[in-house]
């Protein structure tokens, strides 16, 4: 496989390991010295090594953070002084937009204009668009009827926002530094500190974040970068005595591990979670848009979203053509290293996750239409893959695969589709393909999941609050709903 060479500064990045724990404003080896190595999973070249964060890290991190958040360095910060540093880190991700991007594909494994276009900027973003919010965390003035007022006095009684305090935030590895953003830019717009644990296969971005959060000018132990494993320095962080709220994206399995973490001091939880999205077809979509937008929501990063349009119910009047020309658009994306420009996907995150997609295809009675099969050095590249012949307890229709596999199945009713589609344990999001603005959506408020797109999948943006209903999680990130994620209410009452 040809490997193209990243950049200049990418490559000035990665000679700088091993990479340290960011505590307190300065990076630190981990404090008992252990490291690990994080690899390409396209080639399994090491990219470098890392502090391997233990308990004492976790500690120290939540100790700085917790300084932080009751100095005066921080919580004397006015509110506009908060959206100017936000600002300046997003103007400074900016200007390192190309070099952030490689080392996406290079630790995650997707493709450059995935990362370069795509997530990087919507990183980016969140920043900007945290930053307007800083300036707008207002309480209320509230009227009272209190009968006992003495004579001659009155009562004055209103609301604060406050920030939550310390928070953990928690991140996978299928879009790190944007995962990392959504979660760190509200948590600073509402005044809180931050403890951030990037995943152990894609920690590498978390670390340029996190040099450029001291260039940005934030004060020291605003936010902290532990670099580990996830039963080790995640587990220690998610029950730490000293953390006010967890921040997590990832499985519903470890979400629920997640509440048993919380109860010591009942931390306040924010959970995105597993999804198992279903795409809708009616017989008047227009089919040439319906594929194209599916098979992107589903192949894209290798199917590695958590709200990849991977179950799809289509019409029986164009069940075929729409399986025809989804496999047709999956034979045609071209496998490839990341930053191959003529790659359209790269590998999957690893062998295991590989292992595991392919597992789904060994299931009895299925039909693989197109794709299925694994290659590469590490046989982490998953062809784009088309699957018919599914009934509804198929484990591939049950669970969430996390890969470029896509189950088509017809439908005649749209009672029927509709019980199908809602019937799973996960929430998350939706589509749903007509030319007809009435059905569109009559079906959207039937279907029970945090969002529906008509026509499109995957459009994504700060602006736009996302979350799950059912085991798919709790709360919501993004929109002004982001931000209260990050904010408690306190009343005040007073007798003039």
């Amino acid at each position: 496989m040809t490997v193209p060479a990243p950049g200049t500064r990418t490559r000035e990045f990665l000679d700088r390991s091993p990479h340290g724990l960011l505590i307190d404003g300065a990076f630190w080896p981990a404090a008992d010295g252990r490291t690990f190595s994080t690899t390409d999973p396209a080639t399994g070249a090491v990219l470098g090594e890392l502090a391997r964060a233990g308990a004492g890290d976790v500690d120290a991190a939540v100790a700085a953070a917790r300084t932080a958040l009751e100095g005066a360095a921080w919580t004397g910060t006015t509110p506009a002084e908060r959206a100017k540093l936000l600002w300046r880190l997003a103007d400074l991700l900016e200007a390192d937009l190309q070099q952030l991007a490689e080392l996406e594909v290079l630790d995650q494994g997707k493709n450059l204009r995935t990362a370069r276009f795509g997530e990087v900027p919507a990183a980016i973003n969140q920043f900007r668009y945290y930053s307007g919010w800083a300036t707008k965390i207002l309480g209320q003035t509230i009227p009272t009827s209190l009968s006992r007022t003495p004579v001659g006095r009155e009562v004055l009684a209103y609301t604060r926002r406050e920030p939550v305090g310390v928070v953990a935030a928690i991140v996978p590895w299928n879009s790190p530094l944007l995962m990392a953003s959504m979660k760190l830019a509200p948590a600073l717009a509402a005044g809180c500190t931050v403890v951030l644990k990037p995943a152990e296969n894609t920690p590498l971005t978390a670390v340029r974040l996190a040099e450029l959060v001291l260039e940005a000018g934030f004060p020291a132990g605003v936010v902290n970068v532990l670099t580990g494993y996830g039963h080790e320095a995640g587990q220690a962080l998610a029950g730490h005595p000293g953390v006010d709220k967890v921040a997590f994206t990832g499985s519903t399995a470890v979400g629920k591990r997640l509440l048993r973490a919380a109860e010591g001091n009942l931390k306040r939880l924010t959970l995105e979670l597993g999804g198992k999205s279903p795409a809708i077809v009616l017989p008047d979509a227009d089919l040439t848009e319906a594929v194209e937008g599916i098979s992107r929501g589903i192949f894209d990063n290798g199917g590695q979203v958590c709200v990849a349009s991977s179950r799809v119910y289509a019409h029986r009047d164009v069940h075929d053509r729409l399986v025809e020309g989804m496999a047709a658009f999956g034979r045609g994306l071209r496998l490839g290293h990341g930053l191959d420009p003529e790659a359209d996907l790269g590998p999957l995150v690893s062998t295991a996750q590989a292992e595991r997609v392919e597992g789904y295809l060994r299931e009895d009675g299925l039909e693989v239409v197109s794709g299925g099969r694994r290659s590469g050095a590490l046989g982490t590249f998953v062809e784009p893959t088309v699957v018919t012949g599914v009934a509804q307890d198929h484990r591939i229709v049950r669970e969430e695969v996390f890969g470029p596999v896509v189950t088509v199945t017809p439908y005649d009713d749209l009672d029927e589709v509709l019980a199908w589609a809602n019937d799973s344990r996960y929430g998350l999001a939706a589509s749903v393909w007509t030319q007809g603005f009435s059905s569109a959506h009559r079906v959207a408020h039937r279907i029970r999941s945090g969002t529906v797109w008509i026509n499109c999948h995957s459009y994504l943006g700060p602006e736009l609050p996302k979350g799950g209903h059912k085991e798919s999680g709790w709360g919501y990130e993004n929109g002004p709903q982001g931000l209260e994620n990050y904010l408690e209410t306190k009343t005040v009452v007073g007798l003039l």
